[in-house]
């Protein structure tokens, strides 16, 4: 048996439990085909790995259940110098299998399914969806070219030829119907155009930018989707709709960081890591969204420090010192409040309401979150 194969099988049952048809898929697809380079997270930066140097780094890489990163910024993995050392955040990768056999399950494939997979990249994703369905039955689309490029010529290599689209898939029209759409990046709202090429009773999963929501739902008669938000969590990077995201704005957290404050006060609450911390992080984000936040911890100390800074010029520092916290606030909101209204709630009713909330998608898009007397809108 190839040296693949053996990990391949590893991988498969890591990820799929016996019965489920995604294990043998797993089991008998190729990743490593698809990441012959990527970008290794260090102290210094992003680092180049090539599979070549070391084939059995490499098969341990690509068939363990991680996300391996192929484009930092505005440069691929495959274009960099092998010396390369980049900063910056991630804008591609090989999602890792496990996450992607979750977001098919929740797809409710059946075999006469024709879907669209929406978020290429390296296209091992839309690999397991060849060997489930057969290549004429599956489209994926991406807005990088390189990448549809790429993926075309090494799913072409494993013996798969579906249709690849370069386009911004949020953009639309999109050219064709289809009966299942997933996405292997975030949106906020949905994109109305993929509603518009929802076959009736069609469904669609996604997760929702700036938050750990994986989103199910089915197309209605008046044009929309119903359905709920899973139990389960998920993050992937935001849809791309150009070469790169658009440049933040740390100067906001930095002056989070070094001023007094118009309001000074102590705080019940532990200095929290709010981006770890998903349900909490994706409530905060629906109450207030496009808060940008900073986690600081000593080496020497338990001292934990927590910035807080939204565009319109509010801002938070959390400060815990020997145990007592401190919270600094400016600008136009005090930020610190919505979070402590999160953990309130949380306190109050011993979870938050987001998992399992029902979600009713508009024709248009806009999402409504219901649980018991409990909604938020997501524009």
């Amino acid at each position: 048996m190839d040296s693949w194969k053996d990990h391949a099988r590893q991988l498969a049952a890591a990820v799929a439990p016996p019965g489920s048809r995604w294990r043998a898929l797993v089991a008998n697809t190729q990743r490593h085909p698809f990441v012959p380079r990527w970008w290794a997270k260090t102290p210094e930066g992003w680092k180049v790995r090539i599979g070549d140097g070391d084939h059995d780094r490499w098969l341990a890489a690509a068939y363990r259940d991680w996300t391996l990163v192929t484009r930092v910024g505005d440069v691929h993995v495959d274009h960099a110098r092998p010396d390369a050392l980049l900063q910056g955040s991630p804008t591609s990768s090989s999602t890792l299998p496990g996450l992607l056999v979750q977001m098919f399950r929740h797809a409710s494939i059946d075999n006469r399914s024709i879907v669209l997979d929406v978020g290429t990249g390296t296209g091992y994703g839309t690999a397991l969806l060849c060997a489930r369905l057969g290549h004429p039955r599956v489209t994926a689309i991406d807005v990088d070219p390189y990448l549809t490029a790429a993926a075309e010529k090494r799913l072409d290599e494993i013996g798969y030829r579906p249709q690849l689209l370069t386009a911004d898939a949020t953009a639309g029209p999109l050219p064709g119907e289809w009966d299942r759409i997933i996405a292997t990046v975030a949106v906020k709202p949905i994109p109305h155009c993929w509603l518009a090429v929802l076959k009736p009773g069609g469904r669609l999963v996604t997760t929702i930018t700036g938050t750990s929501l994986i989103i199910t739902a089915d197309k209605q008669e008046d044009g929309g989707a119903a359905g709920r938000v899973e139990w389960d969590r998920a993050g992937f990077m935001r849809a791309r709709h150009g070469n790169d995201y658009p440049a933040r704005n740390w100067d906001s957290l930095e002056h989070a960081r070094t001023e007094e404050g118009e309001q000074v006060e102590s705080s019940p609450f532990p200095v929290m890591d709010v981006v770890n911390a998903w349900d909490v992080s994706t409530m905060l984000a629906l109450i207030a969204p496009g808060i940008e936040h900073r986690f600081i911890t000593c080496d020497d100390s338990s001292d934990r420090v927590a910035l807080m800074a939204h565009e319109d010029g509010s801002w938070a520092r959390a400060e815990e010192r020997d145990g007592k916290v401190t919270v600094h606030q400016g600008g136009k909101r005090r930020l610190y409040g919505f979070l402590d209204q999160v953990r309130d709630h949380w306190l109050t009713y011993g979870e938050l309401p987001i998992r399992g909330a029902q979600a009713a998608i508009s024709p248009e898009g806009v999402i409504t979150l219901t649980r018991g007397r409990w909604t938020a809108t997501i524009r």
